[in-house]
């Protein structure tokens, strides 16, 4: 491992646009599968900025059932570790450095509601964060989408590919990331720039078509052969296409039927990226181990659907797909946000 002059440079740089100043606990959290440099990087980063943080390495955990779990932001790190989950509740910042994150992870509500800030390095080689560095003016575009979508009552999907989504708005948990935060109690991820919506139940109809080039995120594989999924109450109800990217599909989510009753096919959120730095075919550049996708969520003009666990919809599942599309139209009660996988 050679750690970068630049890169400790580059952790400062964005845990102060999080506010730190000298004083303020924080912590690092890490597990035993993380790579080691990202701790590292966050511990040098955060005393250069004058503070005097902690590392908690969590050990792994056993393997749950017989399907992975990928592409979650659940992590299981703190499962079980109240004393530690405490001890990351007490401080003014956390850089959780596990592999899935803690997005959706149960321990993070008691995380923040002390007034914790969090912020996920995802998972990433350095390279990645580096490229996707957030800056202040990042905040403004997320947050104007994020009153867009807030207000609209209908969303419209549509592509020369097939796609024909329609997805009521009413009742959807809106939220927006742009690579820092500074508010307590909130939680940010680093690549930033997207925004999304968590529909409420039964708001979820029409075809939804992966396209060639397409994003798996939960296989880490760009799709070399169309998909044409079916969507009816919110679930997708048939996977269609000759291929072996609709094979691995359809063999996944019959593997989770058998254990969450379908939660899995059902759509967690919804939404399109934002950020210009990122790059849709970032995933060529490292193998998988390298690479965890968050770039490919942000990227600007994509429309990424997602299927697993909806709390606004009463949906809880570990199984989940990221898939992030190119070329689609996105329309909030008529009126274009993204046109043929352009920013508008």
């Amino acid at each position: 491992m050679d750690l970068q002059h630049h890169h400790i440079e580059l952790f400062a740089q964005t845990f102060a646009l999080c506010g730190l100043r000298a004083g303020d606990s924080a912590a690092v959290l890490s597990e035993a599968a993380t790579r080691p440099e990202l701790p590292q990087l966050a511990m040098l980063g955060l005393q250069r900025l004058g503070l005097r943080p902690f590392q908690l390495v969590m050990p792994g955990q056993p393997v749950q059932g017989v399907l992975p779990l990928r592409s979650t932001g659940a992590s299981l790190a703190l499962t079980g570790m109240p004393a530690a989950v405490a001890a990351l509740a007490g401080c003014s910042f956390v850089a959780d450095c596990t592999v899935e994150g803690l997005m959706h992870a149960a321990e993070l509500p008691q995380i923040l509601v002390g007034g914790a800030r969090v912020l996920y390095v995802s998972h990433e080689h350095p390279e990645t964060l580096e490229r996707c560095a957030p800056q202040a003016e990042d905040e403004a575009p997320v947050r104007d989408a994020m009153r867009r979508l807030k207000s609209a009552r209908e969303m419209t999907v549509s592509s020369a590919a097939g796609t024909a989504l329609t997805i009521g708005l009413t009742g959807a948990r809106v939220g927006g990331v742009w690579g820092f935060t500074t508010r307590p109690g909130t939680l940010s991820h680093w690549p930033g720039g997207l925004v999304l919506a968590f529909p409420a139940a039964g708001a979820v109809h029409g075809t939804l078509v992966l396209d060639q080039g397409d994003v798996n995120l939960g296989f880490k594989r760009y799709l070399e052969s169309p998909v044409r999924l079916r969507i009816a109450d919110d679930r997708v109800v048939a996977i269609d296409g000759d291929g072996l990217d609709a094979e691995l599909m359809r063999s996944h989510y019959a593997a989770w039927d058998a254990v969450d009753g379908g939660a899995s096919r059902a759509v967690s959120h919804i939404g399109w990226g934002l950020n210009r730095r990122a790059r849709w075919e970032a995933m060529a550049y490292h193998d998988k181990v390298d690479c965890n996708g968050t770039e490919l969520r942000a990227f600007a003009g994509n429309f990424l659907y997602s299927t697993g666990a909806n709390e606004a919809a009463g949906r809880h599942t570990p199984g989940h797909f990221d898939l992030p599309m190119r070329g689609c139209t996105v329309a909030l009660d008529g009126v274009t946000v993204v046109r043929d996988g352009v920013l508008a």
